[in-house]
């Protein structure tokens, strides 16, 4: 099972994209207007709310599930709707649950979703609209074209927040080659980089939901996600104020993408992910890098190096001063490997500074 109600979601809306087996039939329904209840899954909690109803077990086919939703009672499929299990069975989930619909069909969709954790999705005979149920969640299935149509603004916002991050991860790379960067310039780049991961796993979903009416849509958000260089992981790791172990950079990331919307726009909220506590002073503090994040930007370079090397120097400016046979002196980097580094670091300093004043 999928371990958070989100990814669950995102699995059922793979299954009921269009294309699919499922969402042919779903429109189907709609078309005819008659209303459906189907859960996809079944296992002992879901027999044991069952009344009623056919064994069926037959294999899954749209035109099937649209004739079997002309008789009352709900429509029981197997985890990937590839079968059709029963139909015309009375649900009679627990009545304590609570739930925020007020149809009988969406009530009862809402309390088995919660209380089995199998998607269950209902058509509205009346409202038209297709509404997926899981595990507490609810979301409304619309047609191709309004999904589109938002999903090509979103991806006009990827461009725009994707170049202005290329901008601040650029000046930032100025700023550690100079030693003149401060808590403002790298709470701007932890900024940007998570305003491009929301509206990217937006997109995303707007993705999952086309089905192959997304594989454009698909394709232009892998051109502009390509090529991001080193993530957040990386700043936090080369900037908290105390170090952070793994365990503390995944808590702080977590900590990071659940900030609102309003958080994301202060920069002393946001630097305080970093171990900084909020205010003008601390934004405008100098801080050092250690280098992990500009060593992660030589791919040839495996992590453990990096971090043999950052623990050796002690941070960028001694790592930037070092030689060949410097870089050498640390256990495991042959000459080949020191001129990699040198050279890489060489090339990430000169285009950076040539951007920064050009």
């Amino acid at each position: 099972m999928p371990k958070s109600p989100e990814e669950a979601l995102r699995v059922t809306l793979a299954r009921v994209a269009p294309g699919t087996a499922l969402r042919d039939g779903l429109e189907r329904i709609l078309r005819g207007r008659t209303g459906a209840l189907i859960v996809l899954g079944t296992d002992r909690v879901v027999d044991s709310i069952c009344s009623g109803g056919f064994d069926i077990d037959i294999v899954f086919a749209p035109t099937r599930l649209r004739e079997l939703a002309k008789m009352d009672g709900a429509i029981l499929c197997d985890r990937d709707a590839s079968n059709i299990l029963k139909a015309a069975v009375q649900l009679v989930p627990d009545h304590t649950i609570p739930t925020q619909e007020s149809g009988t069909r969406h009530r009862t969709a809402e309390r088995v979703a919660i209380q089995t954790g199998f998607p269950v999705i209902s058509v509205s005979q009346s409202m038209q609209i297709i509404a997926i149920y899981v595990q507490g969640i609810r979301h409304v299935l619309e047609g191709s074209e309004r999904v589109l149509a938002r999903a090509n603004q979103a991806l006009a916002t990827l461009e725009r927040y994707r170049t202005r991050l290329d901008q601040v991860t650029g000046s930032l790379s100025a700023l550690e080659i100079e030693a003149m960067v401060t808590v403002r310039d790298v709470a701007v780049v932890l900024q940007r980089q998570e305003m491009v991961r929301r509206i990217s796993e937006e997109i995303s979903q707007y993705v999952l939901e086309l089905g192959v009416d997304g594989r454009l849509l698909a394709l232009q958000l892998d051109e502009l996600s390509a090529g991001l260089g080193p993530g957040s992981d990386m700043l936090l790791k080369d900037y908290s104020e105390l170090g952070m172990e793994p365990h503390e950079i995944e808590a702080a990331l977590a900590r990071l993408q659940g900030f609102s919307s309003a958080d994301m726009i202060d920069l002393g909220k946001i630097s305080t992910v970093l171990g900084f506590t909020p205010g003008t002073d601390s934004l405008d503090a100098i801080v050092h890098p250690q280098g992990y994040r500009l060593l992660a930007g030589i791919k040839s370079v495996p992590r453990a190096v990096a971090d043999r090397l950052v623990a050796n120097f002690g941070g960028l400016q001694r790592l930037m001063a070092a030689n060949i046979d410097d870089l050498m002196a640390v256990d495991g980097i042959g000459e080949q490997r020191a001129r990699t580094v040198r050279e890489g670091l060489s090339r990430i300093a000169e285009s950076s500074l040539l951007d920064r004043f050009m």
